[in-house]
């Protein structure tokens, strides 16, 4: 997949999840200290093995979630409704450029094929996508992306609008949104439908 952050099996690697909290922990330690913190400070002592939790179960825990995993148990034959669409889904993730959060609501809709995922199946795909080091723009295009991948949907969307700390703190631009939204199959061309997504 070009333009995707994965793991490249270094010193982080994935199949070793306490290598990784220790080599998170110590980069944060590392982080404080260039910036000429004093670590035994009682406010800094416990800081890198929170950071190192909070990074691992928060923001880099989609990249072991498994799109066709997640959408892989479907309900099959039932897929006769027009259009299936979940909305307010939260989502958080964290910027690649910057390292600094995000949050936001997305909607996710698709046009079944033969099959129908879950409802929790559509959170857990926008869950899967976000906790990444990735841009919301390319999320919202993995989500719709993997319903047509892998439940074999006619068409797809998903319209995420997103707080992202990159853009507010700078210039106090504190009341700024992103709107991202991605189409595929016959929700590029169905005005209709378009409209119910992003309603």
């Amino acid at each position: 997949m070009v333009g995707r952050i994965g793991y490249t099996g270094g010193v982080a690697d994935m199949t070793d999840p306490a290598g990784r909290l220790t080599a998170i922990e110590e980069a944060v330690r590392g982080l404080l200290s260039a910036c000429g913190l004093d670590l035994t400070h009682k406010d800094l002592v416990g800081t890198p093995v929170r950071v190192a939790r909070t990074w691992t179960e928060e923001f880099l825990s989609g990249f072991v979630m498994d799109p066709a995993k997640i959408l892989g148990d479907p309900v099959v034959g039932e897929g006769t409704a027009e259009l299936v669409v979940v909305r307010d889904l939260p989502f958080h993730g964290l910027c690649p450029h910057h390292l600094l959060p995000y949050t936001g609501r997305a909607s996710v809709a698709y046009l079944p094929g033969d099959k129908l995922a879950g409802f929790g199946r559509l959170a857990d795909l926008v869950t899967c996508f976000t906790r990444r080091l990735t841009l919301q723009e390319r999320a919202c295009n993995d989500v719709a992306d993997a319903l047509i991948e892998h439940l074999g949907a006619r068409g797809a969307g998903c319209a995420m609008r997103g707080r992202h700390t990159c853009l507010c703190v700078p210039d106090n631009k504190h009341e700024a949104a992103v709107l991202t939204c991605s189409l595929r199959g016959e929700l590029r061309t169905r005005a209709d439908l378009q409209a119910l997504l992003l309603a």
